[in-house]
């Protein structure tokens, strides 16, 4: 189980859209370790007065390269256009291999204002070479639940499944991860469920 704050919610990274919930950008470290059956959890920021409430849940059912999440068929649609709808303009399959061995960043939401690469960007989203995919995933968006408390003090350690800096925690006792598994299991409707916060 890895859990994180998602400080930036415009549907970009997690991406939801489509039937498929990806992080393809952002938050390196998770997509360098998280394997296949690993759960990530994405709660509200405390600046924006949603500390502990629940954005979005998903366990990893594929791990890719940019290479090959560019060129699969299946995510084309999260090919980003400005112009479009703001579910196709915040797409995250952003990261096309050029000629040279390095990456063409599509104009999206990482690039700077005239369109142009941002090489900030680039350099973070591209340290890890590795995109996670699944359609098993909850996506509530502003909507979501708030954490139980149960959740926020668990066991005689009172551990918290919620993050609260940057970074992520995902050294949980086992028994917190099935307690928290099993609460996302308990709600009956999958996918997108709901607007993202800065929207």
């Amino acid at each position: 189980m890895y859990s994180y704050v998602v400080a930036r919610d415009f549907g970009f990274a997690p991406n939801p859209f489509f039937g498929w919930c990806t992080l393809a950008t952002c938050k390196p470290e998770i997509r360098r370790t998280a394997k296949r059956g690993d759960w990530i959890l994405g709660t509200g920021s405390a600046d924006k007065r949603r500390s502990g409430q629940a954005i979005y849940a998903m366990c990893v059912q594929e791990t890719m390269t940019f290479a090959q999440y560019w060129a699969d068929p299946r995510f084309n649609r999260k090919h980003p256009n400005l112009r479009a709808s703001h579910k196709i303009a915040f797409g995250d399959n952003i990261y096309r291999p050029d000629d040279d061995g390095g990456w063409h960043q599509l104009d999206s939401h990482h690039s700077l204002h005239d369109g142009s690469a941002n090489p900030l960007n680039v350099g973070t989203d591209t340290r890890v070479d590795r995109v996670l995919a699944s359609q098993e995933f909850i996506y509530w968006g502003r909507s979501g639940p708030t954490v139980p408390e149960r959740l926020r003090s668990f066991g005689e350690a009172h551990e918290d499944l919620c993050c609260h800096n940057r970074g992520h925690r995902c050294r949980f006792d086992g028994a917190l991860v099935a307690a928290a598994v099993a609460w996302i299991d308990s709600f009956p409707d999958r996918g997108l469920q709901g607007r993202p916060g800065d929207w």
